[in-house]
């Protein structure tokens, strides 16, 4: 791998590996609202959302860091009144109870208005536009959760993005395959990749911080209990499944606690990062070995959410916990080979979950993802996977993924519908 090639990886993991303040659909939507009131150039009269499907779905029923409250009222609401666009999807960083109680009123005043944007193919479109007295802002956001295409002013267009965007990441320029994934992670030099370690860092932290305390449906603090204990044992696979479960709890509860994103989701930075924190750490392997398990885990997610997109049917567990179950897998002493078993493992066990939005029982989610890889990894250090003659695994990895990821895009779309008409109509 030359130096030009290794350093546009590493540009593209520092793109897709960032950090995030609670749940990245509505808090995409908060950002993009900051973004409209900041073209504006003063507090909005009223607000207008419209959405794509996929965004609705994810952002019903969430907790909406340091408010207390779930969904996108208040995530809107606080956008126009404390957001600041530089910070991304740290928007809301500066959430007070004060500014709370300000959005609670602005929502009861029927300033904000949500609906679905009907004519658009994007899975991850945000549309807001600010209006007050006469002047009027419009700013969207689409194909990634941070990427602005459009601002105007009074009719006055301030940003066109001219490129046809859409919901994956494969226009980055870098073309990934599951091979180049694990040359660059084993080979590139360790002070060049050494940030990845700060995922661990951030969401390790959100972990402990959740353990202390009581968020979500607190199921990694229930898997540390006694009846658990006695079920799971005090072991390394517990601590895996109690320590991801807990940081998916605090940010599906709206906790103010950073965690490290993957590709739009910090729910897969989580499932790509605990478990090999958590077995690196109990297994008292090397530095070297943690940053590079953490280095395949993120990079083998960012490569399947090329083809995948942001957003779709199927659950992001499925992919990140994929990820982690390669970094296991290396971390158990496997080689490639091991690894590309593990990918098929995972893809033939935990294709078609789906994802009915983001919400506490997300950790439950997590949990069977993060289980499946260790099992995943443990199969393919003993050499055992699921061969080509059996449903969707191909001989090839990459094939076996693109199999996953046309599934995921394509096949469930019909399915990424019903769920939306079921969740709008209860």
């Amino acid at each position: 791998m030359n130096t030009q090639e290794r350093n546009e990886i590493i540009a593209l993991v520092k793109r897709e590996v960032i950090p995030a303040i609670g749940c990245t659909e509505p808090i995409a939507v908060a950002l993009c609202v900051a973004k409209a009131t900041e073209v504006l150039g003063v507090r909005p009269e009223k607000i207008e959302a419209n959405l794509s499907a996929n965004m609705l779905k994810n952002a019903m029923g969430v907790g909406i860091p340091g408010t207390g409250m779930i969904g996108l009222p208040i995530a809107i609401a606080l956008g126009a009144l404390i957001g600041k666009s530089e910070y991304q999807l740290e928007v809301l960083k500066d959430c007070t109870p004060e500014r709370v109680e300000e959005g609670k009123l602005f929502i009861a005043e029927k300033r904000i208005s949500v609906q679905q944007k009907k004519d658009t193919k994007e899975k991850l479109y945000i549309e807001i536009t600010c209006s007050a007295a006469n002047n009027k802002a419009t700013a969207i956001i689409a194909g990634t959760h941070t990427h602005f295409i459009y601002l105007e002013k009074n009719g006055e267009v301030l940003l066109q993005d001219t490129v046809e965007t859409n919901d994956t990441t494969a226009q980055n320029d870098v073309e990934l395959t599951m091979a180049k994934v694990y040359e660059f992670a084993m080979t590139a030099p360790l002070d060049e990749i050494a940030f990845i370690e700060e995922t661990a860092r951030l969401n390790n932290a959100a972990a402990e911080t959740s353990l202390k305390g009581c968020y979500g449906h607190a199921l990694g603090k229930a898997l540390q209990g006694e009846v658990e204990k006695d079920m799971l044992g005090d072991t390394v696979f517990s601590h895996i499944l109690s320590y991801t479960s807990a940081a998916c709890d605090a940010r599906m509860a709206g906790a103010m606690i950073p965690v490290m994103s993957n590709s739009g989701s910090g729910n897969q930075g989580i499932s790509a990062t605990m478990p090999v924190v958590v077995y690196a750490r109990e297994k008292n392997k090397t530095h070297e070995d943690l940053i590079r398990a953490l280095m395949l885990s993120h990079l083998t997610v960012i490569y399947i959410k090329q083809s995948l997109g942001r957003l779709s049917a199927l659950c992001g567990c499925v992919v990140a916990a994929t990820g982690s179950a390669c970094g296991l897998t290396y971390l158990m002493g496997g080689n490639y080979e091991n690894v590309c078993y593990a990918v098929k493992n995972m893809i033939a066990n935990l294709t078609g979950m789906i994802c009915d939005g983001a919400k506490p029982s997300c950790a439950l989610k997590v949990t069977s993802g993060v289980s499946t890889a260790v099992l995943s990894a443990l199969l393919a250090v003993e050499n055992k996977t699921v061969t080509s003659q059996e449903g969707i695994i191909a001989e090839d990895v990459d094939a076996s993924i693109r199999n996953l990821t046309v599934i995921g895009r394509d096949g469930m779309t019909e399915t990424d519908r019903l769920i939306l008409d079921i969740m709008l109509k209860k």
